[in-house]
């Protein structure tokens, strides 16, 4: 007995049949309950890697408008120069900006440790600008009585230096290389998925046919909208505010202003996450003495973090979902509560079909679910 030999994978929708397999009621609850347990069984197997795949799918979405531009001038290059030419670019642009802030956080834990031991020891010293300060003969008693002596920062000095003891240090090791390599699985993902774009398009789009109809490729396609107004208004608005705002330290004088920069540009990307960037840049102009520059750095910043955030941000976002701004906040605020990171650009999608479900539900928006537009009564409608 020989066996079947394995048919061979053609193009999607090359063998589909119009007619339903020939199957028992028993038989489809059977196959539904098998396919749910391989379902079931797969997220757990890829639970780990989920949110690599996930950025992935984000990213080559966002990247795709780019890709097919590219692959208009090279259309020999589709499968394999250009998807590698747009991994290079999210790893230049995205991936490493991400491992410059990170380094010397993790290079100043140890510091922050010996630091936290010293005031253990001798207490928290009173800096030399609060003298200075209005009410500053004041503010000096003050500051020696509650923090100028070992026993004032006793506890919390003693749980930061057991915080940055060898265990921290070791799981903050483990958690960088973790990153790392979900890091590199992602560009990985990237790179085929970019490569055979067309061909996956092509099967969700089928599958999405087959399974809600006309429906399903309809909020499929404002899903990807979403996505991409959602990475168009929260990257590049956060790259411009870091552009402007790193600036912006440089002439102020701000310690480290491309340190600065690019961290007020990543937490640019979460709504008003840019005012602590800016917080912190105030705050040290403030340790240095210079106090109406630190004024002049953070008013700047709220201009700058205004004028993004209810201007510029929402036309972006808005454009590609049509969604009011409150639903846009709503869907990235609670999106990063529940998903974490990814969120940020999973919660708009979500508000964006829920928003497109309910508008073709009660007729304000023509759609698969209401495809017949019915003409409003007149005085001679019988």
């Amino acid at each position: 007995m020989t066996a079947d030999p394995i048919p061979p994978i053609a193009r999607p929708g090359t063998f589909l049949s119009p007619a339903e397999p020939a199957m028992s009621r028993p038989q489809r609850r059977a196959g539904l309950v098998a396919v749910l347990i391989l379902v079931v069984a797969g997220l757990i197997t890829l639970r780990g890697f989920l949110p690599a795949l996930g950025w992935a799918a984000i990213f080559a979405i966002a990247l795709r408008p780019v890709y097919d531009r590219l692959a208009a001038r090279w259309p020999s290059r589709d499968r394999d120069l250009i998807p590698a030419l747009l991994v290079a670019a999210t790893l230049l642009v995205f991936v490493l900006p991400l491992l410059v802030v990170a380094a010397p956080i993790i290079a100043d834990a140890h510091e922050l440790g010996l630091w936290a031991d010293q005031i253990q020891q001798h207490g928290l010293p009173v800096p030399a600008f609060l003298a200075s300060l209005p009410f500053g003969a004041e503010l000096v008693p003050v500051w020696q009585q509650k923090l100028g002596h070992p026993q004032a920062l006793s506890g919390l000095a003693h749980a930061v230096v057991h915080a940055n003891g060898a265990g921290f240090g070791r799981r903050l090791a483990g958690q960088a290389v973790h990153r790392l390599v979900l890091v590199g699985f992602m560009l990985v993902s990237l790179y085929f998925t970019l490569r055979d774009i067309r061909n996956i398009e092509e099967t969700l789009r089928i599958a999405s046919n087959r399974a809600f109809g006309a429906a399903g490729e309809h909020v499929g396609i404002q899903l990807i909208r979403a996505v991409q107004g959602t990475v168009n208004g929260l990257v590049f608005v956060g790259l411009g505010e870091g552009v402007v705002m790193g600036v912006a330290y440089a002439f102020a004088g701000v310690p480290h202003p491309a340190l600065f920069g690019l961290l007020t540009a990543i937490l640019a990307t979460i709504p008003f996450g840019a005012a602590v960037a800016i917080a912190a840049a105030g705050l040290a102009l403030f340790a240095i003495g210079r106090m109406g520059t630190a004024i002049v750095i953070v008013a700047l910043g709220a201009v700058v973090v205004f004028v993004a955030d209810h201007f510029v941000r929402p036309v972006l976002i808005q454009g590609a979902t049509r969604l009011p701004f409150v639903w846009v906040l709503l869907g990235i605020l609670g999106g990063v509560e529940a998903w974490g990171l990814i969120g940020l650009v999973i919660g708009p999608a979500i508000m964006a079909g829920l928003i497109l479900l309910w508008r073709e539900w009660v007729g304000s928006q023509q759609g698969p679910i209401n495809p017949r537009l019915i003409p409003p009564a007149g005085p001679d409608t019988p």
